[in-house]
């Protein structure tokens, strides 16, 4: 029996992950309002205490997912709470009364998708759910600059000299094992880029993964339903095949964490002059080495609240959706780093902006 015969009745799931700020929320925006009429339940694993993702989805207005149908894991990666979090969050979303045409998984940008795709093969939800697909969303201008290379030279340039040396950057690990999981990658922000900077980014991206997926090509999360939905692959079936960096170490013995990043919420007031704020706020995440930041700001005056998302120095910002009646105006600003990183001077450095 073929997989997709096996899979017929089943409710499909897309698997969406990728790495810090690679624009998965805004390619799940617009694909809930291009759904088609399926009705969508969608699942987030936000890092962080702030759920911005979530509340950015909830507030797109989009009538294929309503906020009842929109679920936050909070408690941690998705990969090291898939016991506790996510298969409780699935029996429960399969209780429901009206089920959904479709389930989509938003992974945070820190978190192994092969832990979540083995989970699937659980008897409670194998029998009633598959995974449709996995993509994995890949921020072209970032690996055109060289963001998951450097390390590489450095390391191999050691290696001539030191036999003994064998590191690679957890960064790096992180980003081959989402593309070593994935069924689609959606290589996104193309227009930040040129024609040669491009094929560069497929050569990189290429290299990292045994496997070869098909790779398209995206701006702006700008991905027709019809293409991230309905791949019928069921991946569960093939996850032995994927194994990820923390799987082949576990076999040798060794053990996996996430102690190598932190995050923390910085809260504010209102932002009276928000250019100057973003331009200043530039500044302090190169000065910092801070990896992502993305958060809401208070804009005096302003009936809508400002989205701000930044993907190292490169920020993203417009006005998302009306203060609800009644919610409480205010800036929170999500910052995640190393974890070296200098929790107490970036909160001052940013505090001093507003």
């Amino acid at each position: 029996m073929t997989t997709a015969r096996a899979n017929q009745g089943k409710i499909p799931a897309t698997v969406i992950t990728g790495f810090l700020g690679a624009g998965k929320t805004t390619m799940i925006r617009n694909l809930l309002q291009n759904a088609d009429g399926k009705r969508i339940a969608l699942i987030i694993n936000e890092f962080g205490d702030l759920g911005v993702d979530g509340d950015v989805l909830k507030g797109c207005g989009a009538e294929a997912c309503s906020e009842d149908d929109i679920i936050e894991l909070t408690n941690g990666c998705i990969c090291c709470t898939v016991a506790d979090d996510f298969i409780p969050t699935m029996t429960k979303l399969l209780e429901r009364e009206n089920r959904p045409d479709h389930i989509i998984i938003e992974t945070s940008g820190l978190a192994l998708p092969q832990p979540l795709i083995a989970a699937f093969n659980w008897p409670d939800i194998r029998s009633e759910v598959t995974v449709d697909g996995v993509v994995t969303v890949v921020d072209s201008a970032a690996v055109a600059a060289g963001r998951f290379a450097d390390d590489h030279d450095k390391v191999d340039a050691l290696r001539v000299e030191d036999d003994n040396l064998d590191h690679e950057s957890p960064i790096e690990e992180l980003f081959e094992d989402q593309l070593t999981a994935a069924d689609l990658i959606v290589l996104n922000k193309t227009d930040l880029i040129d024609a040669s900077g491009l094929k560069a980014v497929r050569d990189e991206v290429a290299s990292r993964t045994n496997r070869k997926p098909t790779m398209i090509e995206a701006k702006n999360g700008e991905v027709a339903a019809a293409i991230l939905l309905g791949l019928g692959v069921g991946t569960e079936s093939d996850i032995a095949n994927r194994k990820s960096h923390h799987e082949m170490e576990h076999e040798a013995g060794e053990e996996h964490s996430h102690d190598e990043f932190d995050s923390f919420v910085v809260e504010l007031g209102a932002i009276a002059d928000p250019a100057g704020f973003i331009d200043r706020l530039k500044g302090v995440i190169s000065e910092h080495d801070v990896l992502r930041l993305k958060g809401f700001a208070d804009v005096p005056g302003k009936p809508m609240r400002l989205l701000i998302q930044a993907v190292g120095a490169r920020i993203d910002q417009y006005y998302d959706r009306a203060w609800a009646a009644g919610e409480k105006r205010g800036t929170r600003l999500v910052v995640i780093g190393l974890h070296d990183m200098d929790e107490a001077a970036v909160r001052a450095a940013i505090t001093a902006l507003a």
